[in-house]
């Protein structure tokens, strides 16, 4: 009799938990077996792989999967904000230090196995050259562009502390919009995640326009106030009348 009660307890408990259980939306069903196996460490792991520039899924989803588990009491939403940013952040400067040891020949040899071929890198070194450090903070909105942040930075000899500031600040927002939705919206999450993607690429593109514009401007600004620049044509001028 004591075996039927304890075998029905553990089916009450089993019971439970499968009902605790999350569904999560289709299109991220490829992260419910490791993040039911391996809980956060999972989510963190899958990070850091893309991070690095290892294309598995998408980090939204890793980190949307994980805010719903916490939702739903299997996980906690704190620490997996926490260990999604710091997985951002050291996977993409593995990254920055492979590109910047490596070089372009390394990633070009190389990159072919995770798809990067020679006009992405060209592209991607353009925009990091031009942008700066602003480029890495929008990147991580953009599927494609985040996967090779730290490493395109690497090869472009962005600064260490440009690098790294950016990237931290990239990865605290990055983290900190897709955790939040996942934990907020949960059932509606597969609505919300096709509306923001839809025009996440759209923001990114604001985000660069302006800041190449306050840019431009800091440029100009210091062509106007250098040695010989238009600012100081008038002055040059006065002189000369004075002396004549």
């Amino acid at each position: 009799m004591t075996g039927r009660f304890a075998s029905a307890g553990w089916l009450t408990v089993a019971t439970a938990a499968a009902a605790a259980k999350p569904q999560l939306p289709p299109i991220m069903q490829a992260v419910a077996g490791p993040l039911d196996h391996y809980g956060v460490w999972a989510v963190a792991l899958l990070l850091l792989l893309e991070n690095i520039g290892i294309p598995v899924v998408p980090g939204e989803f890793a980190m949307i999967a994980g805010a719903i588990y916490a939702g739903a009491g299997q996980l906690n939403v704190i620490v997996v904000g926490v260990a999604s940013v710091a997985a951002c952040f050291v996977g993409a400067m593995i990254g920055y230090g492979i590109g910047r040891a490596g070089g372009r020949r390394l990633v070009l040899r190389y990159g072919k196995y995770v798809f990067i071929k020679e006009h992405h890198l060209d592209k991607a070194e353009h925009a990091v050259q031009r942008y700066g450090g602003v480029i890495v903070v929008a990147a991580r909105f953009i599927v494609g562009l985040r996967e090779l942040n730290g490493i395109i930075s690497g090869v472009t000899g962005m600064k260490p502390v440009t690098f790294t500031v950016a990237n931290l600040i990239g990865a605290v927002a990055w983290v900190a919009t897709w955790v939040s939705l996942g934990y907020l919206a949960g059932d509606h999450i597969a609505t919300i995640y096709a509306e923001v993607s839809r025009y996440a690429a759209y923001v990114g593109i604001v985000v660069v326009v302006a800041a190449a514009v306050w840019l431009g401007l800091r440029w100009r600004r210091r062509r106007r106030l250098r040695p010989g620049g238009p600012a100081a044509e008038p002055a040059d001028q006065a002189q000369a009348s004075d002396k004549s």
